[in-house]
């Protein structure tokens, strides 16, 4: 009887084959003791006939392969995960209810317990088995694989086992260790909600992932983000891991195209498992109410995966899964030119499994039906559940020391995993062309070539481009025409490859993902500004998590992500106002400005200065606003490079002598602010203009590290002295701007903003800029409020009728504003 051990779970096996499943598994395990006494299991943790062929298997192709010593080993290492797993779980429900751990196994009594108990038990008990199962793997064939996990508030997972296998960043190390003390200032940190006098939380543990998890690459606070990067994330000759939420698989749709972009000339070998407990918060997930895995097994069939079905309650079959899916990776990869179905695991469980409560909505959280500190039934559940789950101490040592085999395989801890700490040597980057002052081109035009010859002049950065739509519509050819989008049947004429680094799908989450995943390269991410606030949860989510690691003194090396806001609130003034949104921008503009950098670039040469500087960054993500239709040279090379630095320029006038700061932020606002300094001139009134590229530098900072990159306060008043009254005229709304800029904010008296209020429709950009009150015209009535100046002296009565809304707009969009209108 040929049985199909690889491709199915229990229940699709044929009567017969379940029998003989049966047989072959008891005969093993009468004629090899060692294979017995881990087929025995352990407390809760059960291997059922089939895991325990399939795993048998496993062993003997590792030994074969001499990628384990041999079987005795194996078991060895076998039989560890399950008590490690075991403990594992033990520490997690204490981790939600308890302030006190006994290592002896005592009962706990009710001063023991938290009075406010929180956690996200359920979760967390369910990914002990599947991390576990990771380390197992890892230990079993000597290779330390990177890992990722998107259901970010299952941490108390692993936490609690890098605790107990001593796999910890120095936060945790120096607080933590396996001690009832050790122990109990774990769970007692676990929520506790203190803070330190700056405000900071004392305690290194978090709801979700964080800086001090050790191996942590991503919060997972907003689900679905792994799934769009896991397959973007590693190197090729690089493993990863990618736990995932059969909760957070409906958040996000792009997660079906990971088959789509996976390559053996330039991927690493992915192993995505989905934990299938069943149940979101509240009820049922999706998944289960259209059938479960039978169900989701056809899905991802359907959608380019190969599916194989796991146990998720025995670390034995996440291991097993973990083998499987790389051999058939490695197995696909080795035939020229095949198309490589991605493998993807279903590790089926219940939710909080091992627990009471479990299969239930109160398994999210707290599963037990009361408070064990004031509800003696309560405690007993407790105590009765940590019972089962409780390993000896003795035996603990001796399992946790089977699983650290780091020192003899030679390799590197778990939390030292290559994902775990990126560091990129800075990209060489080509000097920018000479356009020269006094002409006009696409600053995208720009952006593009200088992408082009930055990714040429590094060749051994993998590169990805994210993009929703529309490469060469943004005037990006060239980029298209050299890395080609990446598809598995190239049409012919096409700018398309097997093996293009352009990630294009309609789906903003699904391409910003790509970039964000591809630390190990070099990235851009471009799309319609108006579309571009989908990306937001999680751009957020890799800056803080990054900003979070610069404080806790691991500052991420990765090069800085690029992105391109272009086809813009203004330039899309054609369609409808749904295309003319500035969100993203003011978003981005609100996060710390030393890790989130948003750029307007005034021109070409300021648009390729600041592509390039984008990339010398570390762990930042620069949000470049650029134009995609010609607009006037207004900077040399060498000025380009120096607004790329300094954040603002003077590109007019004197702002120690001038009667008035005009100050310009996006191409478009510059244009009128030119306009404006004109009649101003003609009317007698001297007016420097302020090109202001990175408002952020000029911010008041919020704390020390942002403080480190804002300007100081003598830099800040050389271009805007305290005495001037000022005008700004922003590519955003004005009202965000302006609270971004209070230290430039010299009150309502003499400062004024200008910008998008929120006014559009299908227009042209001068209607645009006349229906946001932003022409030149507007910029003049506005100095005279600051200045104290007549209106009648500096417009005319049909440019002020114009401008109060209730004149012809041609008068001032068909006028110019030199001294004859």
């Amino acid at each position: 009887m040929n049985l199909h051990l690889n491709c199915c779970t229990a229940d699709q096996l044929s009567a017969a084959e379940r029998q003989r499943i049966l047989e072959l598994a008891d005969a093993h395990r009468q004629t090899d003791p060692a294979f017995a006494h881990w087929a025995a299991g352990y407390g809760v943790i059960r291997h059922d006939p089939l895991t325990q062929l399939r795993v048998r298997q496993m062993v003997d192709e590792l030994v074969t392969l001499g990628r384990t010593p041999d079987a005795g080993t194996a078991w060895q290492r076998l039989a560890a995960a399950d008590r490690v797993t075991s403990a594992g779980m033990w520490l997690v429900a204490h981790m939600t209810y308890s302030q006190r751990v006994r290592t002896d196994g005592a009962a706990l009594e009710s001063d023991d317990f938290k009075i406010t108990p929180e956690g996200h038990t359920g979760g967390s008990l369910n990914m002990v088995p599947a991390y576990a199962g990771y380390l197992l793997m890892d230990a079993l064939d000597g290779v330390t694989r990177a890992w990722m996990m998107g259901q970010g508030h299952c941490v108390a997972a692993i936490d609690a086992l890098n605790v107990l296998v001593g796999n910890m960043t120095d936060r945790h190390a120096e607080r933590y260790d396996r001690s009832d003390d050790g122990l109990s200032r774990l769970v007692g940190d676990f929520y506790a909600y203190t803070l330190n006098p700056d405000g900071t939380p004392v305690s290194p543990l978090g709801s979700h992932v964080n800086a001090h998890t050790a191996g942590g690459v991503m919060e997972g606070g907003y689900l679905g983000f792994a799934e769009l990067q896991y397959v973007h994330a590693p190197l090729k000759d690089e493993r990863l891991v990618a736990f995932l939420s059969d909760g957070a698989f409906e958040e996000q749709r792009g997660s079906d195209w990971a088959p789509r972009w996976w390559r053996a000339e330039d991927s690493g070998l992915v192993s995505p498992i989905i934990i299938l407990n069943g149940r979101r918060i509240e009820q049922r997930s999706q998944i289960t109410q259209q059938g479960g895995e039978r169900w989701l097994d056809r899905h991802l069939r359907l959608n380019g995966f190969d599916p194989i079905a796991l146990d998720g309650r025995d670390p034995a079959s996440i291991a097993w899964g973990i083998h499987v899916m790389e051999s058939r990776l490695q197995a696909g990869a080795a035939v020229p030119d095949a198309h490589v179905r991605l493998p993807y695991g279903i590790a089926e469980t219940v939710k909080g499994f091992g627990f009471s409560g479990a299969g239930t909505n109160a398994s999210h959280n707290l599963p037990l039906p009361g408070n064990p500190a004031k509800d003696a039934a309560a405690r007993a559940l407790f105590n009765e559940g940590a019972a089962a789950l409780f390993v000896a101490a003795s035996e603990l040592d001796e399992s946790i020391a089977a699983l650290n085999s780091h020192d003899l395989q030679q390799r590197v801890r778990e939390r030292d995993h290559a994902l775990a700490d990126r560091q990129i040597d800075p990209p060489r980057v080509p000097a920018i062309a000479d356009r020269g002052v006094g002409g006009k081109s696409s600053p995208m035009t720009a952006l593009d070539e200088q992408f082009v010859a930055i990714a040429e002049a590094n060749p051994g950065l993998r590169v990805r481009v994210g993009n929703p739509d529309e490469l060469r519509s943004n005037k990006l050819d060239r980029t298209l025409d050299a890395m080609k989008h990446r598809v598995h049947e190239p049409e012919p004429g096409v700018a398309e490859s097997t093996t293009g680094a352009v990630i294009t799908a309609l789906n903003e989450e699904a391409v910003v993902c790509a970039a964000l995943g591809n630390k190990g390269g070099l990235n851009l991410v471009v799309t319609y500004e108006a579309f571009a606030p989908k990306m937001l949860g999680a751009v957020r989510q890799e800056l803080i998590l990054a900003r979070h690691q610069k404080q806790a003194g691991r500052p991420p090396g990765w090069l800085g992500v690029p992105l391109v806001l272009t086809s813009h609130t203004w330039e899309n003034a054609k369609n409808e106002q749904s295309h003319q949104d500035p969100t993203m921008a003011e978003a981005l503009m609100g996060e710390m400005a030393d890790i989130s950098r948003v750029v307007f670039p005034p021109d070409a040469n300021g648009a390729a200065a600041a592509l390039a500087r984008a990339y010398a960054q570390r762990g930042t993500v620069t949000t470049l606003v650029v134009p995609k239709r010609p607009v006037p040279h207004e900077l040399t090379p060498q000025q380009a490079q120096a607004l790329a630095e300094t954040g603002a320029t003077c590109l007019a006038g004197d702002p120690e002598t001038a009667a008035i700061l005009l100050v310009a932020t996006g191409a478009y606002q510059l244009q009128e602010v030119r306009r404006a300094q004109a009649r101003l001139a003609a009317r007698g009134m001297s007016a420097a203009i302020v090109y202001l590229a990175e408002p952020g530098r000029f911010r008041a900072p919020r704390d020390p590290e942002e403080a480190r990159y804002v300007h100081s306060d003598s830099a800040v008043q050389a271009l805007f002295p305290v005495g001037r009254p000022r005008v700004f005229v922003t590519h955003t709304r004005p009202e965000p701007f302006l609270g971004a800029l209070r230290r430039l904010d010299t009150g309502p008296t003499t400062t004024a903003a200008l910008g998008f209020v929120n006014r559009g429709g299908t227009l042209d950009v001068p209607g645009l800029l006349f229906a946001n009150r932003s022409t030149w015209a507007h910029v003049v009535d506005a100095a005279a409020g600051v200045l104290g100046e007549s209106r009648d002296n500096l417009l005319s009565e049909a440019e002020l009728a114009a401008v109060d809304g209730r004149g012809d707009p041609t008068a001032i969009l068909r006028a110019e504003a030199g001294p004859a209108s």
